[in-house]
């Protein structure tokens, strides 16, 4: 296993070569409309076709291209489950919300997760649950009941977001690569923090606000739940005695200035994992690094596309790989 890492992590960092830099990010803010940033993206090597109309499929050929690398070097994806649970667990929200709203879910499904969106659909549709995946199988069950008993779409929501936080903690807890151990708890430990500010900003109750956190080790849910259920300063007060002091200093500013710190922050964890090459860590951190980097392309997009002034669009950039 060894030497299948010592080779697959060589060609990882071959890949790393074409992962955009910061001058490249500078390039595309530069295009003169959304058009030519796309067209940009695609001389880089971006996608599999020369035109695309939308960052949407452009992302979406981009994402398959990395996971056809990955799937080639490492046929077992069990090591990078972690980054995919998101997408399963929203998939699980589209499926309920279609199921109980006769809304067509098609159009809300993610592709990427482990488990096909068309399982998880069929399987909410006829109540059997024995085709879904333990980690999954159980939230379902909960969180229909729950919507068939309340009919309430947010606390369905909260329930099965605090179990998909819950779900990637004990994964990346059981994991012997120390980086998924350490991104695992970053991440939820951010997620919670950003649920906190959300829910204080919007004045839900101390209730409400420990239904929706995932316990972790670097912050006391508790606490944070009843400071949230208090107020937005309280929040800051709190994370004042913690890993996490900094988060508080950019919330203050804005949640977006928190969201690109916290994105910054798990590219500073991966960083130091790019000279590990006998461990999957350095290709765990590449996917990391590309999603993140679709990120970042993504808010320049955006803003080319609503004529967001440049110094605006730069602003909301993230810290890249290379």
């Amino acid at each position: 296993m060894v030497e299948q890492y010592t080779y697959a992590v060589s060609r990882i960092h071959a890949r790393e070569l074409d992962l955009l830099s910061s001058s490249d990010l500078e390039q595309l803010l530069i295009c003169p409309d959304f058009e030519t940033a796309l067209k940009y993206l695609t001389e880089k090597g971006y996608g599999i076709k020369d035109n695309y109309r939308s960052f949407e499929e452009l992302e979406k050929d981009e994402t398959e291209k990395m996971w056809e690398l990955i799937n080639e070097l490492i046929p077992d994806k069990t090591p990078f489950e972690t980054l995919l649970r998101q997408i399963d667990f929203h998939n699980l929200k589209a499926a309920i919300k279609s199921v109980f709203t006769a809304e067509e879910a098609e159009g809300y499904f993610l592709r990427g997760g482990t488990v096909e969106p068309q399982v998880i659909l069929n399987a909410v549709k006829i109540k059997n649950y024995s085709e879904l995946p333990e980690f999954l199988s159980g939230t379902a069950v909960e969180a229909t009941e729950k919507f068939a008993e309340t009919g309430d779409g947010q606390e369905c929501d909260i329930y099965i977001d605090r179990r998909c936080l819950e779900t990637i903690l004990s994964e990346g807890t059981a994991s012997d690569v120390s980086i998924i151990k350490d991104y695992a708890e970053l991440f939820v430990a951010l997620s919670d923090i950003k649920i906190a500010a959300r829910g204080a900003l919007t004045k839900k109750s101390k209730g409400f606000m420990q239904r929706a956190l995932a316990e972790c080790e670097t912050l006391d849910v508790d606490t944070l739940a009843a400071a949230a259920g208090k107020s937005i300063n309280d929040v800051y007060k709190y994370l004042e005695h913690t890993n996490y002091k900094e988060a508080a200093e950019k919330l203050s500013v804005s949640m977006s200035e928190f969201e690109k710190w916290t994105d910054n922050k798990i590219m500073d964890l991966i960083k130091s994992q790019k000279s590990n090459p006998f461990t999957v860590a350095p290709i765990f951190s590449y996917i990391l690094a590309k999603q993140n980097e679709l990120k970042a392309v993504q808010i320049i997009l955006s803003g080319k596309k609503n004529t967001l002034p440049d110094e605006l669009i730069r602003e909301r950039i993230r810290d890249l790989y290379v």
